[in-house]
């Protein structure tokens, strides 16, 4: 692959849903998610995580290539509530669920606090390369993180 071609398919791409009925905003990321992406994303997240009060958010990174201490990073903030200092001089509470690329078989949905994939352990039913079964399955995962119905 020649260096412009590589280039594009490093670019990051944001995409929020929002559904202020709900409570709840998705924001999707494809492309490179590297420590300095990062800081893009989470002003994105900062901007979604100010339109209401106690909003639910879902950062899905499952169809991005994710450097691991980006990764590390968006897990310490869905650990901790809050988005980095730099970003949030204020400190507001941000309820973040990640959901993290995984293997072939679906999206690990790592939950504000709950330090653990939901639904480990659980065997994977999902053809590797069957992307909307993938998008799918990760949608249903982040639900279930969130406690909504599916």
């Amino acid at each position: 692959m020649h260096e412009q071609g590589k280039h594009l398919n490093d670019k990051l791409r944001v995409l929020v849903r929002l559904d202020l009925d709900c409570g709840q905003a998705e924001v999707s990321a494809q492309g490179h998610v590297t420590a300095r992406s990062l800081q893009a994303l989470y002003v994105v997240v900062k901007r979604a995580n100010h339109l209401r009060e106690g909003l639910r958010l879902v950062v899905d990174v499952s169809h991005a290539r994710v450097e691991p201490a980006a990764m590390e990073e968006l897990r310490a903030c869905s650990d901790s509530h809050h988005l980095p200092a730099a970003i949030d001089p204020m400190q507001s509470e941000c309820r973040l669920s990640i959901v993290a690329p995984a293997d072939a078989f679906g999206a690990e949905v790592f939950d504000a606090g709950a330090g653990a994939p939901v639904g480990a352990g659980t065997p994977g039913r999902i053809r590797a390369g069957s992307r909307s079964a993938v998008r799918a399955r990760a949608a249903v995962r982040a639900r279930e993180a969130l406690g909504l119905a599916a």
